[in-house]
């Protein structure tokens, strides 16, 4: 545990020195991982259409990236929970080090929705990354806010469940099958308590505390409109997976 701490503060110690060249090479190594994951065996439906191939390979490193980050920063709060309570100075090599982390996937995904052909039909997504970015790198640069993305990481804990829903409807797998039966569920749960929980936190963390927090229209104004988008996202979701009419709209996903 020691010699892991060690080279976690090493690394924090580094992305503090040189913050964008840190953010840079995490989205490569996700980059790297996308191509690693694309080698695997896949579903023989997903072979069938190029735009849901390449969904399944952007998914697949966001699955991953959502285990990896959802974990920690459950378990940063767990270590520290006095980050529940100073989302603008709290700091630690290790909750520093899984926003440099973080940051590098989405401007990875950022770049292969760009790239993929698609970007056309993913602007929402485009938008949600950009809104993102635009939070991270100023927590990055600035190293306020720390505790405030760590917490906003909760609702990777969702995402694990949302990515996997949607990986199973691109496999085929039928909606009363075991797997799909027992993720709806888990993904609307994880939704509410995990992505709606932890941005309705931070938002009101930042409404009450506005006066005297640092730029706090830098960060309320995105985290707002990220807000709406997931409200939005949420009624797509329920109206797909818990609608008894055939023909409901299934949500969106990325």
């Amino acid at each position: 545990m020691d010699r892991f701490t060690h080279c976690v503060s090493v690394g924090a110690d580094l992305c503090e020195r040189w913050p964008l060249m840190c953010v840079t090479v995490c989205s490569l190594a996700f980059r790297l991982l996308h191509r690693t994951l694309g080698a695997l065996p896949r579903p023989v439906s997903v072979e069938t259409d190029p735009r849901i191939l390449w969904k399944w390979k952007n998914l697949s490193v966001s699955v991953v990236h959502s285990v990896i980050t959802g974990t920690w920063a459950i378990a940063s709060v767990i270590r520290h929970p006095e980050i529940l309570n100073d989302l603008l100075s709290f700091f630690n090599p290790s909750s520093y080090l899984l926003v440099c982390f973080s940051s590098g996937y989405f401007l990875q995904d950022a770049v292969d929705i760009l790239f993929s052909g698609y970007a056309r039909r993913s602007q929402e997504f485009l938008l949600h990354h950009a809104l993102v970015l635009w939070c991270f790198l100023y927590v990055v640069l600035r190293r306020t806010y720390v505790a405030g993305v760590v917490i906003a990481l909760f609702v990777e804990v969702n995402s694990v469940f949302l990515h996997t829903r949607l990986m199973l409807k691109l496999a085929g797998v039928a909606n009363t099958s075991y797997s799909a039966t027992i993720v709806r569920p888990l993904n609307f749960f994880t939704y509410v308590f995990f992505r709606l929980g932890a941005q309705f936190y931070i938002t009101h963390y930042i409404v009450t505390n506005y006066t005297w927090l640092e730029h706090a229209l830098c960060i309320l104004i995105p985290l707002v409109t990220m807000n709406i988008m997931m409200l939005v996202y949420l009624e797509r979701l329920l109206r797909a997976d818990f609608c008894p009419r055939p023909n409901c709209d299934d949500v969106k996903s990325d």
